[in-house]
Formats: structure tokens, C-alpha cells, sequence
């Protein structure tokens, strides 16, 4: 009995011990800076491609289902050839024609603003998943604040590229900073291990 009480003062202490710390640190301000390449989390978002790669295959369905309708317009254009002006058959085809040429038109609008609003939805349901993520990333590791950075490197032949590249924000970044990766693991469903070399510098 007296090595059970014995136990629980040693807890005791622990815990009385511990508290203070853990109270400590959590009115410690956060110090650390980070920054994220969103574009590239775009890139490598694994759900975000499948959303992309599945909305592409019903883009190219669409685009062939106009085709075909623009062919078959194109097919009573030179049909309406045929016929002499004025004349029955002529009136009623060119009126087929104008119909055909009306409702292919408003398909095609009504096609590319849905396809575009979907592809908005999508990405800003991802973009709101990467800053939940980056949120929670940067209380887990005390980050005071995260910059976006585009880390594509900077080409030497193309023009935009060079010109992209001169004008970027950021110049240097001092390794361990950049918490991309483990974003991007975060998102894609994968358990975050960032190792000690990694972690956020404090400024």
C-alpha cells in the first residue's frame, strides 16, 4: 500500500511538473517562418488530377459531340446548294440550317461556362483543403507565418520563363523552410515524417 501511494506521488510530481511546461510553451509565441509552392501541391495533388484527368475525358466527349453536329451542319450547307433560291425545299432547309447553327451555339456556350464553373469548384474545394492543411501544419510545428513561393527553377532559353523566374518574391530560401512536401503528403493521405534537418528554421 505505502509503494502504491509512493507511485502515485511520483505521478504526481510528474504531472505537476509537466503542466507548467505545457502552459509555458503554449503562451509562447510562435517564431518560425515557412513557405509552400501551392503550384506544385496543384500539380501533385493526387484527387485534384483524377478530378482534372476525368473532367478533360468529358471535355473531349463534348468537344466530339459538336463535331459531329458541326459536320452535320456543314453537311446541309452543301446540301442547300442543290436548290435554287426561293423555292420550297431551299426555304426549309436554310431555315434547318438556322435553327441547327442557333442551337449548336448555345450548346457550345451553355457546355463551356458549366465545364468552367466545375473546374472552379474544384479548384477551390483543394485550394480550401491546402490552406486547412498548411493551417494545421503550422500549429503542429509553432509557425508564425507561411509565404507562398513558386519553386519552379528558373530556365535560361525560354523568355516568360526568364522573366517569371527575375521576378519572383523570393531569391534565397535557407533549407528546412519550405514544408511543401509535407503538405502535399497531408493532403494526399499519406502520415507526415518529416525528419529534424527539415523542420522550419526559427528567424
Amino acid at each position: 500500500m505505502k509503494r502504491f501511494f509512493g507511485i502515485l506521488a511520483i505521478c504526481g510530481a510528474i504531472v505537476a511538473t509537466a503542466l507548467p511546461a505545457a502552459a509555458q510553451q503554449a503562451a509562447t509565441p510562435a517564431t518560425h517562418v515557412a513557405v509552400v509552392d501551392v503550384g506544385y501541391i496543384f500539380k501533385n495533388h493526387a484527387r485534384f488530377k483524377t478530378a482534372m484527368d476525368k473532367m478533360r475525358d468529358e471535355v473531349m466527349q463534348a468537344e466530339n459531340g459538336l463535331k459531329a453536329e458541326r459536320d452535320r451542319i456543314n453537311g446541309l450547307m452543301e446540301q442547300i446548294k442543290g436548290f435554287n433560291v426561293g423555292t420550297p425545299e431551299f426555304k426549309k432547309l436554310e431555315a434547318e440550317i438556322a435553327k441547327a447553327q442557333g442551337d449548336f451555339n448555345v450548346t457550345a456556350q451553355l457546355q463551356k461556362k458549366d465545364f468552367m464553373d466545375r473546374e472552379a469548384q474544384v479548384y477551390m474545394q483543394v485550394y480550401q483543403e491546402i490552406e486547412k492543411a498548411v493551417e494545421q501544419f503550422a500549429r503542429q510545428h509553432r509557425i508564425a507565418a507561411v509565404f507562398r513561393f513558386d519553386g519552379e527553377p528558373t530556365g535560361t532559353a525560354d523568355r516568360d520563363q526568364i522573366l517569371r523566374g527575375i521576378t519572383k518574391p523570393i531569391v534565397y530560401l535557407e533549407p528546412g523552410i519550405d514544408i511543401t512536401p509535407d503538405v502535399l503528403k497531408m493532403l494526399n493521405g499519406t502520415s507526415v515524417a518529416t525528419p529534424p534537418a527539415a523542420q522550419p528554421v526559427q528567424r
